[in-house]
């Protein structure tokens, strides 16, 4: 069987203070190329906190699907 790509809106998958979100990109207004700044912005906003608290955190784009992720940075060590 072909592995085939399901038509999905777009969305940010949000790790946050400890909670998993999933937000569809038109509701905060942002893309795949949008810039790191305009999502962390984007998404202080929707989630009511200060853009501060967000400017550490990585942002993945996954250009098959056209879905973010915004996540805390990974610490190793």
């Amino acid at each position: 069987m072909e592995n085939q790509v399901i038509d999905a809106v777009p969305q940010i998958h949000i790790r946050y203070d400890g909670r998993s979100i999933d937000i569809p990109l038109s509701e905060v207004d942002v893309g795949v190329l949008s810039t790191d700044e305009q999502i962390r912005a984007a998404v202080a906003d929707n989630l009511g906190v200060p853009v501060g608290k967000l400017r550490a955190f990585a942002i993945d784009r996954n250009q098959e699907t056209n879905h973010l992720t915004l996540r805390p940075e990974a610490v190793f060590g």
